[in-house]
Protein backbone atom coordinates (compact mmCIF):
# COMPACT_ATOMS: atom_id res chain seq x y z
CA UNK A 1 0.00 0.00 0.00
CA UNK A 2 0.98 3.61 -0.27
CA UNK A 3 1.67 6.17 2.47
CA UNK A 4 -1.37 5.30 4.61
CA UNK A 5 -1.51 7.77 7.49
CA UNK A 6 -5.00 8.98 8.18
CA UNK A 7 -6.04 10.98 11.18
CA UNK A 8 -8.79 8.65 12.31
CA UNK A 9 -6.63 5.54 11.95
CA UNK A 10 -3.67 6.39 14.19
CA UNK A 11 -4.17 4.22 17.32
CA UNK A 12 -4.65 5.95 20.65
CA UNK A 13 -2.06 3.55 22.01
CA UNK A 14 0.63 5.65 20.29
CA UNK A 15 1.13 7.80 23.38
CA UNK A 16 1.81 4.72 25.45
CA UNK A 17 4.22 3.43 22.85
CA UNK A 18 6.17 6.69 22.98
CA UNK A 19 6.84 6.23 26.68
CA UNK A 20 7.79 2.58 26.31
CA UNK A 21 10.06 3.22 23.33
CA UNK A 22 11.79 6.04 25.16
CA UNK A 23 12.91 3.45 27.72
CA UNK A 24 13.48 0.42 25.48
CA UNK A 25 14.71 1.93 22.24
CA UNK A 26 16.81 4.72 20.89
CA UNK A 27 20.12 5.55 21.81
CA UNK A 28 20.41 2.93 19.09
CA UNK A 29 20.86 4.97 15.91
CA UNK A 30 22.43 3.66 12.74
CA UNK A 31 26.17 3.41 13.08
CA UNK A 32 27.35 3.51 9.51
CA UNK A 33 25.83 6.88 8.64
CA UNK A 34 28.14 9.14 6.65
CA UNK A 35 27.69 12.63 8.10
CA UNK A 36 29.56 14.22 5.21
CA UNK A 37 26.73 13.43 2.79
CA UNK A 38 23.79 15.81 2.58
CA UNK A 39 20.42 14.25 3.36
CA UNK A 40 17.28 15.76 1.86
CA UNK A 41 15.76 18.59 3.90
CA UNK A 42 12.40 18.19 5.56
CA UNK A 43 10.06 19.34 8.31
CA UNK A 44 11.00 19.02 11.97
CA UNK A 45 10.27 15.68 13.57
CA UNK A 46 9.95 14.11 16.99
CA UNK A 47 12.09 11.25 18.27
CA UNK A 48 10.67 7.79 17.64
CA UNK A 49 7.49 8.81 15.85
CA UNK A 50 9.07 11.20 13.35
CA UNK A 51 6.37 13.14 11.49
CA UNK A 52 3.41 10.92 12.36
CA UNK A 53 1.94 13.59 14.64
CA UNK A 54 1.89 16.14 11.80
CA UNK A 55 0.40 13.74 9.27
CA UNK A 56 -2.20 12.51 11.75
CA UNK A 57 -3.24 15.89 13.14
CA UNK A 58 -3.37 17.74 9.82
CA UNK A 59 -6.83 18.56 8.48
CA UNK A 60 -5.56 17.88 4.95
CA UNK A 61 -4.81 14.64 3.12
CA UNK A 62 -1.21 13.33 3.46
CA UNK A 63 -0.47 13.99 -0.22
CA UNK A 64 -1.74 17.58 0.16
CA UNK A 65 0.47 18.11 3.20
CA UNK A 66 3.53 16.63 1.49
CA UNK A 67 2.93 18.86 -1.55
CA UNK A 68 2.70 21.84 0.81
CA UNK A 69 5.96 20.87 2.51
CA UNK A 70 7.64 20.43 -0.88
CA UNK A 71 7.03 24.12 -1.64
CA UNK A 72 9.21 24.95 1.36
CA UNK A 73 11.78 22.13 1.37
CA UNK A 74 11.99 21.33 -2.34
CA UNK A 75 11.06 18.45 -4.64
CA UNK A 76 13.30 15.98 -2.78
CA UNK A 77 12.56 16.02 0.93
CA UNK A 78 12.72 13.53 3.75
CA UNK A 79 10.19 12.83 6.45
CA UNK A 80 10.10 10.05 9.00
CA UNK A 81 7.04 7.88 9.52
CA UNK A 82 7.59 6.06 12.77
CA UNK A 83 11.05 4.59 12.40
CA UNK A 84 10.90 4.50 8.60
CA UNK A 85 12.83 7.26 6.77
CA UNK A 86 10.71 8.28 3.80
CA UNK A 87 11.84 10.40 0.87
CA UNK A 88 9.11 12.31 -0.96
CA UNK A 89 9.73 13.05 -4.66
CA UNK A 90 7.61 15.90 -6.05
CA UNK A 91 9.09 16.94 -9.40
CA UNK A 92 9.28 15.29 -12.84
CA UNK A 93 13.09 15.56 -12.97
CA UNK A 94 13.56 13.86 -9.61
CA UNK A 95 10.94 11.25 -10.52
CA UNK A 96 12.86 10.46 -13.69
CA UNK A 97 16.04 9.98 -11.67
CA UNK A 98 14.31 7.47 -9.39
CA UNK A 99 12.08 5.66 -11.88
CA UNK A 100 14.40 5.62 -14.91
CA UNK A 101 18.02 6.71 -14.42
CA UNK A 102 18.52 4.71 -11.21
CA UNK A 103 15.57 2.40 -11.81
CA UNK A 104 17.25 -0.84 -10.70
CA UNK A 105 18.22 0.65 -7.34
CA UNK A 106 14.61 1.71 -6.77
CA UNK A 107 12.88 -1.32 -8.29
CA UNK A 108 11.72 -2.82 -4.99
CA UNK A 109 8.40 -2.06 -3.34
CA UNK A 110 8.11 -1.58 0.43
CA UNK A 111 7.52 -4.77 2.39
CA UNK A 112 4.24 -4.57 4.31
CA UNK A 113 2.65 -6.86 6.85
CA UNK A 114 -0.54 -7.07 4.78
CA UNK A 115 1.36 -8.18 1.67
CA UNK A 116 3.33 -10.71 3.71
CA UNK A 117 0.17 -12.30 5.12
CA UNK A 118 -2.60 -11.64 2.60
CA UNK A 119 -0.51 -11.79 -0.58
CA UNK A 120 1.60 -14.83 0.27
CA UNK A 121 4.77 -12.97 1.17
CA UNK A 122 5.35 -11.54 -2.29
CA UNK A 123 4.72 -14.76 -4.22
CA UNK A 124 2.58 -12.90 -6.77
CA UNK A 125 3.60 -9.93 -8.88
CA UNK A 126 2.83 -6.61 -7.18
CA UNK A 127 4.97 -7.13 -4.07
CA UNK A 128 7.46 -9.65 -5.46
CA UNK A 129 11.15 -8.91 -5.13
CA UNK A 130 12.58 -7.57 -8.38
CA UNK A 131 14.15 -10.53 -10.15
CA UNK A 132 13.38 -13.68 -12.12
CA UNK A 133 10.26 -14.61 -10.14
CA UNK A 134 8.79 -11.13 -10.57
CA UNK A 135 9.58 -11.21 -14.30
CA UNK A 136 7.80 -14.56 -14.69
CA UNK A 137 4.75 -13.38 -12.75
CA UNK A 138 4.52 -10.19 -14.77
CA UNK A 139 4.88 -12.13 -18.01
CA UNK A 140 2.13 -14.51 -16.88
CA UNK A 141 -0.23 -11.60 -16.16
CA UNK A 142 0.47 -10.08 -19.57
CA UNK A 143 -0.07 -13.43 -21.31
CA UNK A 144 -3.24 -14.09 -19.34
CA UNK A 145 -4.92 -10.69 -19.19
CA UNK A 146 -3.07 -7.60 -20.34
CA UNK A 147 -1.72 -8.20 -23.86
CA UNK A 148 -3.39 -6.61 -26.88
CA UNK A 149 -4.54 -10.06 -28.00
CA UNK A 150 -6.11 -10.85 -24.65
CA UNK A 151 -7.70 -7.41 -24.46
CA UNK A 152 -9.39 -8.12 -27.79
CA UNK A 153 -10.46 -11.62 -26.72
CA UNK A 154 -12.20 -10.20 -23.64
CA UNK A 155 -14.03 -7.52 -25.63
CA UNK A 156 -17.36 -9.39 -25.62
CA UNK A 157 -17.20 -9.67 -21.82
CA UNK A 158 -16.72 -5.92 -21.45
CA UNK A 159 -19.53 -5.17 -23.87
CA UNK A 160 -21.93 -7.59 -22.19
CA UNK A 161 -21.24 -6.33 -18.68
CA UNK A 162 -21.49 -2.65 -19.67
CA UNK A 163 -24.77 -3.44 -21.44
CA UNK A 164 -26.01 -5.03 -18.20
CA UNK A 165 -25.01 -1.86 -16.34
CA UNK A 166 -26.96 0.34 -18.77
CA UNK A 167 -30.04 -1.87 -18.43
CA UNK A 168 -29.80 -1.73 -14.65
CA UNK A 169 -29.55 2.07 -14.66
CA UNK A 170 -32.40 2.38 -17.14
CA UNK A 171 -34.64 0.41 -14.79
CA UNK A 172 -33.98 3.04 -12.11
CA UNK A 173 -34.39 6.08 -14.40
CA UNK A 174 -35.57 9.24 -12.68
CA UNK A 175 -34.46 8.08 -9.23
CA UNK A 176 -31.17 8.76 -7.44
CA UNK A 177 -28.67 5.92 -7.90
CA UNK A 178 -25.39 5.16 -6.17
CA UNK A 179 -22.92 5.19 -9.04
CA UNK A 180 -19.98 4.07 -6.95
CA UNK A 181 -21.74 0.81 -6.07
CA UNK A 182 -22.85 0.19 -9.66
CA UNK A 183 -19.42 0.97 -11.12
CA UNK A 184 -17.67 -1.26 -8.59
CA UNK A 185 -20.11 -4.06 -9.44
CA UNK A 186 -19.27 -3.57 -13.12
CA UNK A 187 -15.52 -3.77 -12.47
CA UNK A 188 -15.94 -6.81 -10.24
CA UNK A 189 -17.96 -8.65 -12.88
CA UNK A 190 -15.38 -7.96 -15.59
CA UNK A 191 -12.46 -8.96 -13.36
CA UNK A 192 -14.28 -12.08 -12.19
CA UNK A 193 -15.05 -13.28 -15.70
CA UNK A 194 -11.61 -12.52 -17.12
CA UNK A 195 -9.71 -13.86 -14.10
CA UNK A 196 -11.60 -16.87 -12.77
CA UNK A 197 -14.54 -17.33 -15.15
CA UNK A 198 -18.26 -16.70 -15.10
CA UNK A 199 -19.20 -19.85 -13.22
CA UNK A 200 -17.79 -19.24 -9.77
CA UNK A 201 -19.50 -20.89 -6.82
CA UNK A 202 -20.24 -18.59 -3.88
CA UNK A 203 -19.29 -15.56 -5.99
CA UNK A 204 -21.12 -13.10 -3.72
CA UNK A 205 -19.29 -14.43 -0.65
CA UNK A 206 -15.99 -14.38 -2.52
CA UNK A 207 -16.44 -10.75 -3.61
CA UNK A 208 -17.43 -9.75 -0.07
CA UNK A 209 -14.22 -11.34 1.20
CA UNK A 210 -12.23 -9.53 -1.50
CA UNK A 211 -13.75 -6.26 -0.27
CA UNK A 212 -12.45 -7.00 3.23
CA UNK A 213 -9.01 -7.81 1.80
CA UNK A 214 -8.99 -4.51 -0.13
CA UNK A 215 -9.80 -2.61 3.05
CA UNK A 216 -6.96 -4.34 4.87
CA UNK A 217 -4.53 -3.40 2.08
CA UNK A 218 -5.68 0.22 2.24
CA UNK A 219 -5.60 0.56 6.02
CA UNK A 220 -2.96 1.87 8.37
CA UNK A 221 -0.82 -0.71 10.13
CA UNK A 222 1.27 0.44 13.04
CA UNK A 223 3.50 -2.64 12.68
CA UNK A 224 4.72 -1.23 9.34
CA UNK A 225 5.56 2.08 11.02
CA UNK A 226 7.74 0.38 13.64
CA UNK A 227 8.93 -2.80 11.87
CA UNK A 228 11.76 -3.59 14.30
CA UNK A 229 9.79 -3.01 17.50
CA UNK A 230 8.71 -6.40 18.81
CA UNK A 231 6.56 -4.82 21.50
CA UNK A 232 4.40 -3.17 18.86
CA UNK A 233 3.94 -6.51 17.14
CA UNK A 234 2.86 -8.00 20.47
CA UNK A 235 0.42 -5.20 21.32
CA UNK A 236 -1.13 -4.91 17.87
CA UNK A 237 -3.88 -7.38 17.01
CA UNK A 238 -3.42 -6.65 13.31
CA UNK A 239 -1.38 -9.79 12.65
CA UNK A 240 -3.99 -12.15 14.11
CA UNK A 241 -6.92 -10.44 12.36
CA UNK A 242 -5.08 -10.49 9.03
CA UNK A 243 -4.23 -14.14 9.56
CA UNK A 244 -7.89 -15.01 10.11
CA UNK A 245 -8.90 -13.14 6.96
CA UNK A 246 -6.09 -14.82 5.04
CA UNK A 247 -7.24 -18.29 6.09
CA UNK A 248 -10.77 -17.58 4.90
CA UNK A 249 -9.56 -16.11 1.60
CA UNK A 250 -7.04 -18.88 1.05
CA UNK A 251 -9.68 -21.59 1.43
CA UNK A 252 -11.96 -19.87 -1.10
CA UNK A 253 -9.12 -19.56 -3.60
CA UNK A 254 -8.17 -23.19 -2.99
CA UNK A 255 -11.75 -24.24 -3.78
CA UNK A 256 -11.80 -22.13 -6.97
CA UNK A 257 -8.51 -23.63 -8.17
CA UNK A 258 -9.54 -27.21 -7.35
CA UNK A 259 -12.87 -26.72 -9.11
CA UNK A 260 -11.06 -25.45 -12.20
CA UNK A 261 -8.54 -28.30 -12.12
CA UNK A 262 -11.39 -30.81 -12.09
CA UNK A 263 -13.03 -29.16 -15.10
CA UNK A 264 -9.72 -29.12 -17.01
CA UNK A 265 -9.03 -32.85 -16.78
CA UNK A 266 -11.03 -33.69 -19.90
CA UNK A 267 -9.89 -30.66 -21.82
CA UNK A 268 -6.12 -30.84 -21.24
CA UNK A 269 -4.33 -29.07 -24.10
CA UNK A 270 -0.66 -29.31 -23.07
CA UNK A 271 2.16 -27.18 -24.43
CA UNK A 272 1.11 -24.09 -22.50
CA UNK A 273 -1.35 -23.23 -25.24
CA UNK A 274 -3.73 -20.32 -24.63
CA UNK A 275 -7.17 -20.92 -26.07
CA UNK A 276 -9.72 -18.24 -26.88
CA UNK A 277 -11.98 -19.08 -23.95
CA UNK A 278 -9.21 -19.27 -21.36
CA UNK A 279 -9.20 -16.83 -18.48
CA UNK A 280 -6.24 -15.78 -16.34
CA UNK A 281 -6.60 -18.79 -14.06
CA UNK A 282 -6.37 -21.14 -17.04
CA UNK A 283 -3.18 -19.45 -18.21
CA UNK A 284 -1.61 -19.67 -14.75
CA UNK A 285 -2.52 -23.35 -14.43
CA UNK A 286 -1.09 -24.00 -17.90
CA UNK A 287 2.19 -22.47 -16.75
CA UNK A 288 2.13 -24.53 -13.57
CA UNK A 289 1.52 -27.73 -15.54
CA UNK A 290 4.37 -26.90 -17.91
CA UNK A 291 7.60 -28.35 -16.54
CA UNK A 292 9.60 -25.36 -17.79
CA UNK A 293 7.97 -22.93 -15.36
CA UNK A 294 8.03 -23.02 -11.58
CA UNK A 295 4.68 -21.53 -10.66
CA UNK A 296 3.52 -22.30 -7.12
CA UNK A 297 -0.15 -22.48 -6.19
CA UNK A 298 0.44 -19.64 -3.71
CA UNK A 299 1.64 -17.50 -6.63
CA UNK A 300 -1.58 -18.23 -8.52
CA UNK A 301 -3.66 -17.30 -5.47
CA UNK A 302 -1.71 -14.10 -4.93
CA UNK A 303 -2.05 -12.97 -8.55
CA UNK A 304 -5.81 -13.61 -8.54
CA UNK A 305 -6.13 -11.52 -5.38
CA UNK A 306 -3.98 -8.75 -6.87
CA UNK A 307 -6.19 -8.54 -9.94
CA UNK A 308 -9.26 -7.92 -7.78
CA UNK A 309 -7.57 -5.57 -5.31
CA UNK A 310 -5.74 -3.52 -7.93
CA UNK A 311 -8.11 -3.85 -10.87
CA UNK A 312 -11.69 -3.58 -9.69
CA UNK A 313 -11.54 -0.49 -7.53
CA UNK A 314 -9.04 1.33 -9.75
CA UNK A 315 -11.32 1.27 -12.81
CA UNK A 316 -14.45 2.13 -10.82
CA UNK A 317 -12.66 4.96 -9.00
CA UNK A 318 -11.43 6.50 -12.27
CA UNK A 319 -14.96 6.30 -13.68
CA UNK A 320 -16.53 7.82 -10.58
CA UNK A 321 -14.08 10.74 -10.51
CA UNK A 322 -14.59 11.32 -14.24
CA UNK A 323 -18.37 11.53 -13.88
CA UNK A 324 -18.01 13.76 -10.82
CA UNK A 325 -15.75 16.18 -12.72
CA UNK A 326 -18.19 16.22 -15.65
CA UNK A 327 -21.03 17.10 -13.27
CA UNK A 328 -18.83 19.77 -11.68
CA UNK A 329 -17.99 21.20 -15.12
CA UNK A 330 -21.23 21.30 -17.17
CA UNK A 331 -19.57 22.79 -20.25
CA UNK A 332 -17.19 19.83 -20.42
CA UNK A 333 -20.10 17.43 -19.93
CA UNK A 334 -22.05 19.12 -22.73
CA UNK A 335 -19.08 18.92 -25.11
CA UNK A 336 -18.47 15.26 -24.24
CA UNK A 337 -22.09 14.24 -24.78
CA UNK A 338 -22.30 16.10 -28.06
CA UNK A 339 -19.22 14.27 -29.33
CA UNK A 340 -20.49 10.86 -28.19
CA UNK A 341 -23.94 11.35 -29.67
CA UNK A 342 -22.74 12.87 -32.94
CA UNK A 343 -20.09 10.20 -33.53
CA UNK A 344 -22.31 7.29 -32.55
CA UNK A 345 -25.51 8.63 -34.11
CA UNK A 346 -28.52 6.37 -33.62
CA UNK A 347 -26.59 3.25 -32.62
CA UNK A 348 -28.66 1.34 -30.10
CA UNK A 349 -25.85 -0.93 -28.91
CA UNK A 350 -22.60 0.97 -28.46
CA UNK A 351 -19.64 -1.42 -28.77
CA UNK A 352 -15.87 -0.96 -28.71
CA UNK A 353 -15.59 -0.63 -32.48
CA UNK A 354 -17.82 2.45 -32.23
CA UNK A 355 -15.72 4.44 -29.77
CA UNK A 356 -12.37 4.70 -31.56
CA UNK A 357 -13.14 8.22 -32.80
CA UNK A 358 -14.22 9.65 -29.44
CA UNK A 359 -11.16 11.87 -29.13
CA UNK A 360 -12.52 14.32 -26.57
CA UNK A 361 -13.63 11.46 -24.33
CA UNK A 362 -10.04 10.20 -24.28
CA UNK A 363 -8.83 13.70 -23.32
CA UNK A 364 -11.32 13.73 -20.44
CA UNK A 365 -9.96 10.44 -19.11
CA UNK A 366 -6.39 11.77 -19.36
CA UNK A 367 -7.34 14.89 -17.43
CA UNK A 368 -9.04 12.80 -14.75
CA UNK A 369 -5.84 10.75 -14.38
CA UNK A 370 -3.82 13.95 -14.02
CA UNK A 371 -6.25 15.51 -11.55
CA UNK A 372 -7.06 12.33 -9.62
CA UNK A 373 -4.29 9.74 -10.09
CA UNK A 374 -5.51 6.37 -8.77
CA UNK A 375 -2.78 6.31 -6.15
CA UNK A 376 -1.29 9.65 -5.03
CA UNK A 377 2.10 8.07 -4.33
CA UNK A 378 4.21 5.54 -6.23
CA UNK A 379 6.03 3.52 -3.54
CA UNK A 380 9.60 2.31 -3.90
CA UNK A 381 12.54 1.30 -1.71
CA UNK A 382 16.14 2.48 -2.08
CA UNK A 383 18.12 -0.78 -2.18
CA UNK A 384 21.63 0.69 -1.88
CA UNK A 385 22.69 4.10 -0.61
CA UNK A 386 22.89 6.57 -3.47
CA UNK A 387 22.50 10.22 -4.42
CA UNK A 388 19.54 11.82 -6.17
CA UNK A 389 20.20 15.34 -7.44
CA UNK A 390 22.94 15.79 -4.84
CA UNK A 391 21.01 14.46 -1.85
CA UNK A 392 22.04 11.30 -0.02
CA UNK A 393 19.36 8.61 0.07
CA UNK A 394 20.19 5.94 2.62
CA UNK A 395 19.73 2.24 1.91
CA UNK A 396 16.32 0.85 2.89
CA UNK A 397 14.68 4.27 2.84
CA UNK A 398 11.14 4.26 1.56
CA UNK A 399 10.80 6.51 -1.49
CA UNK A 400 7.38 7.88 -2.44
CA UNK A 401 7.01 9.56 -5.83
CA UNK A 402 4.06 11.93 -5.60
CA UNK A 403 2.12 11.45 -8.83
CA UNK A 404 -0.49 13.79 -7.35
CA UNK A 405 1.92 16.70 -6.76
CA UNK A 406 3.70 16.18 -10.08
CA UNK A 407 0.41 16.25 -11.97
CA UNK A 408 -0.33 19.66 -10.44
CA UNK A 409 3.13 21.21 -10.81
CA UNK A 410 2.61 24.76 -12.17
CA UNK A 411 6.05 24.58 -13.81
CA UNK A 412 4.65 21.95 -16.20
CA UNK A 413 0.91 22.57 -16.26
CA UNK A 414 -1.01 25.75 -17.06
CA UNK A 415 -3.73 26.37 -14.46
CA UNK A 416 -3.08 22.98 -12.87
CA UNK A 417 -5.99 23.30 -10.41
CA UNK A 418 -8.51 23.59 -13.25
CA UNK A 419 -10.15 20.56 -14.88
CA UNK A 420 -9.34 21.31 -18.50
CA UNK A 421 -9.21 18.28 -20.87
CA UNK A 422 -8.26 20.46 -23.85
CA UNK A 423 -4.77 20.83 -22.36
CA UNK A 424 -3.99 17.41 -23.92
CA UNK A 425 -5.20 18.45 -27.38
CA UNK A 426 -2.31 18.21 -29.88
CA UNK A 427 -0.06 17.13 -27.00
CA UNK A 428 2.21 14.09 -27.07
CA UNK A 429 2.14 13.81 -23.28
CA UNK A 430 0.78 10.40 -22.33
CA UNK A 431 0.34 8.23 -19.23
CA UNK A 432 2.52 5.35 -20.43
CA UNK A 433 5.55 6.29 -18.35
CA UNK A 434 7.75 8.24 -20.77
CA UNK A 435 6.51 11.70 -19.70
CA UNK A 436 7.48 12.19 -16.07
CA UNK A 437 5.15 15.13 -15.54
CA UNK A 438 2.27 12.67 -16.01
CA UNK A 439 2.76 9.29 -14.30
CA UNK A 440 -0.59 8.15 -12.87
CA UNK A 441 0.40 4.50 -13.44
CA UNK A 442 4.08 4.84 -12.59
CA UNK A 443 6.99 4.33 -14.97
CA UNK A 444 9.74 1.89 -15.82
CA UNK A 445 9.74 -1.85 -15.28
CA UNK A 446 7.19 -1.66 -12.47
CA UNK A 447 4.70 0.49 -14.32
CA UNK A 448 1.17 -0.84 -13.85
CA UNK A 449 0.85 -3.58 -16.50
CA UNK A 450 -2.95 -3.46 -16.39
CA UNK A 451 -3.44 0.18 -17.39
CA UNK A 452 -4.53 -0.59 -20.97
CA UNK A 453 -6.88 -3.34 -19.80
CA UNK A 454 -8.39 -1.08 -17.13
CA UNK A 455 -8.79 1.95 -19.38
CA UNK A 456 -10.57 -0.17 -21.99
CA UNK A 457 -13.21 -0.81 -19.33
CA UNK A 458 -13.33 2.89 -18.44
CA UNK A 459 -13.67 4.13 -22.04
CA UNK A 460 -16.50 1.80 -23.00
CA UNK A 461 -18.48 2.38 -19.81
CA UNK A 462 -18.02 6.16 -19.94
CA UNK A 463 -19.07 6.36 -23.60
CA UNK A 464 -22.25 4.41 -22.90
CA UNK A 465 -23.11 6.34 -19.74
CA UNK A 466 -22.78 9.63 -21.63
CA UNK A 467 -24.64 8.34 -24.68
CA UNK A 468 -27.63 6.70 -23.02
CA UNK A 469 -28.32 9.17 -20.20
CA UNK A 470 -28.43 12.79 -19.24
CA UNK A 471 -27.49 13.26 -15.61
CA UNK A 472 -28.81 15.43 -12.79
CA UNK A 473 -27.74 16.05 -9.23
CA UNK A 474 -30.32 15.06 -6.58
CA UNK A 475 -32.50 17.62 -4.79
CA UNK A 476 -31.88 20.26 -7.44
CA UNK A 477 -28.27 20.74 -6.30
CA UNK A 478 -26.02 22.96 -8.42
CA UNK A 479 -22.65 21.85 -9.85
CA UNK A 480 -20.88 24.27 -7.50
CA UNK A 481 -22.36 22.43 -4.51
CA UNK A 482 -21.07 19.01 -5.56
CA UNK A 483 -18.76 17.68 -2.88
CA UNK A 484 -15.34 16.67 -4.26
CA UNK A 485 -13.74 15.64 -0.96
CA UNK A 486 -11.33 12.71 -1.05
CA UNK A 487 -11.04 9.62 1.09
CA UNK A 488 -7.41 8.63 1.53
CA UNK A 489 -6.54 4.97 1.21
CA UNK A 490 -4.33 2.90 -1.09
CA UNK A 491 -6.54 4.50 -3.76
CA UNK A 492 -7.66 8.10 -3.65
CA UNK A 493 -11.39 7.81 -4.08
CA UNK A 494 -14.29 10.10 -3.29
CA UNK A 495 -15.11 10.43 0.39
CA UNK A 496 -18.82 10.32 -0.40
CA UNK A 497 -20.33 8.04 -3.03
CA UNK A 498 -21.47 9.81 -6.19
CA UNK A 499 -25.28 9.90 -6.26
CA UNK A 500 -26.88 11.02 -9.54
CA UNK A 501 -30.25 10.86 -11.28
CA UNK A 502 -30.19 9.25 -14.76
CA UNK A 503 -32.53 10.62 -17.44
CA UNK A 504 -32.75 8.28 -20.47
CA UNK A 505 -31.70 9.80 -23.78
CA UNK A 506 -33.47 8.79 -26.98
CA UNK A 507 -31.61 9.47 -30.26
CA UNK A 508 -34.83 10.35 -32.10
CA UNK A 509 -35.18 13.43 -29.91
CA UNK A 510 -32.08 15.06 -31.45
Amino acid sequence: SLLIIMQQEIPLVLGFLLLVFAVLRLGKKSKGHDSTRTPPPGPWKLPLIGNIHQLASSATMPHYLCAHWAKKYGPIMQIQIGEVPTVIISSPDAAKEVLKTQEINFAERPALLVSEIMLYNGQGMSFAKFGDHWKLMRKACIWGLFSATRKLSFRSIREEEVSNLISSIRSKAGSPINLRELLLDLSNEIITRTSIGKKCKNKARFLHTIEQVSKSVGGVNIVDLFPSARLVHMISNMTSSLQRLHEETDQMLEDIINERRASRVEKKTGENKIEAGDDLLDVLLNLQDDGNFKVKTDSIKSIILEMFIGGSETSSTILEWTLAELMKNPSVMDKAQKEVRQVLGNIENVDESSIGNLNFLKLIIKETLRFHPPGPFIPRVCVNSCEVHGYAIEANSKVMVSAWAIGRDPNYWIEPEEFHPERFLDSSVDYKGANFEFIPFGSGRRICPGMTFGLANVELALAQLLYHFDWKLPNGATPEALDMEEHYSSLTRRKHDLILIPVPYRPSSM
